[in-house]
């Protein structure tokens, strides 16, 4: 219910809106100028519809204003908030002239991560969902048939043996600990086990008696206070990036073949410093995805994987579409201008007090790169990822803003 009636023309915009929703209309716009109460008008139409919505800001802080104005507006209803979790983002790149290698490093914002797991959980769970997001949510965040599938799900009084269901939790991208319960861990001890999902405040402890769910409670992780009885419990991913595993081993496969073509055109063309590069990478990254179920580069290329993972979903599979960072003529020049750029250049005569300064600011951007570089990695002329991804870093160093 809003806080207030519909005035001026509102009132008839709003039942246009509803009406072109009625007949089934994709595409329809709201113009009106500054203050004339287009955020009321919508909210009138979602209540009337009764549909979960979307709604989609440019920026961070718009998004925020709108979550605060919606929450008001729809107090019973799952009103969450989805953007970016980067606080701080650097990609990977190479600089040549300073033969230095900058690793891939980010700060995330754990309680925005938080929100955008409920997000996702919400939209699962109920019908009266309004998800106030930027454009981070037009990146590809895995399939939806995936993440339901691999969901835990336990009822009271139900037969299921406790081993199964930790390796589930670990299979899930949930840690186990045996500290304090944080968010997206679990803890064992005896035939009871405690898990903080990771879209929540408040964890859940579940009694096993043999092989028999005995007793599921909410309670508060700080204090241990029992909050709440359940009789059943869906625990979702602990991360958005989940596969099952039938669907990664064919991945893995995919990626595997892929990687001889590459690695072969690449020794082809002479550049053997990144064909040597891309196969130590992508055979981390492989042994990495076998044995956890994830690797820590797999966020830089998201966006090709999202890609690939949209293309082929009609068909079932999972990443069948071609990688893209095949030979193209402006990466080759790239990799022309970067080793033509490593060539030392003519120096102009100075004077000794010249030089000594000089000298001085050689050392200290000396110093400078090698704190920066922090990985005993070889140094290459380029930066190629692996065969999935669509980056290839050269010249100077490349920075991202995400919203």
């Amino acid at each position: 219910m809003l806080p207030w009636e519909l005035g001026g023309d509102q009132a008839t915009a709003s039942a246009g809106l509803l009406g072109a929703l009625a007949a089934g209309d994709r595409h329809v716009t709201l113009r009106g100028v500054t203050g004339s109460g287009k955020t009321v008008t919508m909210a009138k139409v979602i209540a009337e519809a009764g549909r979960p919505a979307l709604i989609l800001a440019h920026n961070k802080t718009l998004a925020a204003q709108l979550y605060g104005e919606f929450k008001e507006f729809f107090p019973e209803n799952a009103v969450q908030y989805f953007v970016s979790y980067y606080d701080y983002y650097q990609p990977e790149a190479y600089i040549a002239r300073s033969d230095t290698y900058i690793e891939k490093d980010s700060s995330r914002n754990e309680e925005i991560d938080k929100m955008r797991h409920a997000a996702t959980r919400s939209l699962f769970e109920r019908r009266d969902v309004i998800i106030v997001a930027s454009v981070s949510c037009i990146y590809g965040l895995g399939a939806p048939v995936d993440y339901g599938a691999v969901t835990v799900r336990l009822n009271k009084g139900e037969r299921v043996r406790r081993d199964t269901v930790l390796r589930h939790l670990v299979d899930i991208q949930y840690e186990r600990t045996n500290a304090d319960l944080v968010r997206g861990k679990f803890r064992v001890r005896g035939d009871t086990l405690e898990v903080q999902p990771a879209y929540e405040d408040l964890a859940v402890r579940v009694e096993f008696f043999g092989d028999d769910v005995e007793r599921i409670t909410e309670l508060d992780p700080l204090t241990g206070e029992v909050l709440a009885e359940r009789d059943k419990i869906d625990i979702y991913p602990a991360r958005h990036f989940v596969t099952p595993r039938e669907k990664l081993l064919e991945a893995i496969k995919d990626i595997e073949v892929e990687l001889v073509d590459r690695v072969a055109e690449l020794e082809n063309a002479g550049r053997l410093l990144e064909a040597q590069r891309l196969r130590q990478r992508t055979n981390f990254d492989l042994e990495m995805l076998r044995e956890t179920g994830t690797c820590a580069r797999c966020a830089a290329c998201t966006t090709a994987t999202a890609r690939g993972r949209r293309s082929s979903s009609n068909g079932g599979s999972v990443s069948r579409a071609r990688s893209t960072t095949g030979p193209s003529p402006s990466r080759s020049s790239s990799s022309a201008s970067i080793r033509g750029s490593t060539s030392r250049p003519r120096r102009a005569r100075t004077s000794s007090s010249a030089r000594r300064g000089s000298s001085s600011r050689s050392s200290a951007r000396q110093a400078s790169s090698t704190r920066r570089s922090r990985c005993a990695r070889p140094r290459v002329r380029s930066t190629t990822c692996s065969p999935r991804s669509i980056c290839v870093s050269s010249g100077s160093s490349a920075r991202s803003s995400r919203r």
